[in-house]
């Protein structure tokens, strides 16, 4: 009988991906998804698309409210927070954008609640896109927090980033092998009171040059028009 397993679940690309490769390796029974709202501009988007995902694969599901804490911390991400800046993620405005040490905060909550059920391993979506502004995603970081929950669990908890040496266009490639549901996902920062995507922030860049690359249609439905912004323009 396989352990149980906890994946941190966005609703976003990678991480629904990361849930329909789990539910195939481990089976539905052995995987539990768990979601945050953190008061993210996008959360209330992603939460419910989270929830449906998990409906289909009949996956249990799990929401942790952390509105509070996360409304004492400065990012443009939050609510509250200033504009989405647009452009590449390799672009220097983008670091507006981090939510300070998130990672860190949600992989704690995930490891307690593993230890809590029985769980031995702990999931989450990190890949390589994210390494250049994202400190809580790179593999140094995903080693020493294992190490570290190792050491202060007595499930000896693991955390793997089994995408973290993936883009996202080879992320999106192994969906396609897995039959995942894409028009459940969201990845814009700056959606609109319909929830349409605004094609111009670094998510939205990114997921559309994902799909290019694969000569995939993105299923999801985008409030400007779909254009991969080159060097430093914005629109």
């Amino acid at each position: 009988m396989k352990n149980k397993a906890i994946i941190i679940l966005s609703g976003g690309l990678d991480s629904t991906t990361l849930l329909y490769d789990l539910v195939q390796q481990r089976g539905p029974e052995n995987v539990v998804a768990l979601s945050f709202n953190y008061g993210s501009k996008h959360n209330v988007i992603e939460l419910p698309l989270a929830v449906k995902s998990c409906r289909k694969l009949k996956v249990e599901h799990v929401l942790v409210d952390l509105r509070e804490i996360f409304s004492h911390f400065k990012s443009n991400l939050l609510q509250g927070g200033e504009d989405i800046p647009t452009g590449h993620y390799e672009q220097a405005n983008m670091k507006l954008t981090i939510v300070p040490y998130r990672n860190g905060i949600l992989l704690s909550c995930a490891i307690g609640l593993a230890e809590s059920i029985g769980a031995d391993t702990v999931y989450y979506g990190a890949h390589s896109g994210d390494h250049f502004i994202y400190e809580d995603t790179r593999p140094e970081f995903i080693k020493a927090f294992s190490e570290a929950a190792v050491l202060g669990t007595m499930n000896k908890i693991r955390i793997e980033a089994p995408y973290s040496n993936m883009n996202k266009a080879s992320i999106l490639k192994r969906g396609g092998e897995l039959g995942v549901d894409y028009s459940l996902t969201h990845t814009c920062y700056s959606p609109n009171e319909k929830g349409e995507s605004c094609g111009r922030c670094g998510s939205c860049q990114e997921r559309l040059e994902s799909f290019e690359e694969n000569k995939i249609e993105d299923p999801l439905v985008y409030y400007n028009p779909r254009v991969i912004l080159k060097n430093n323009d914005k629109q």
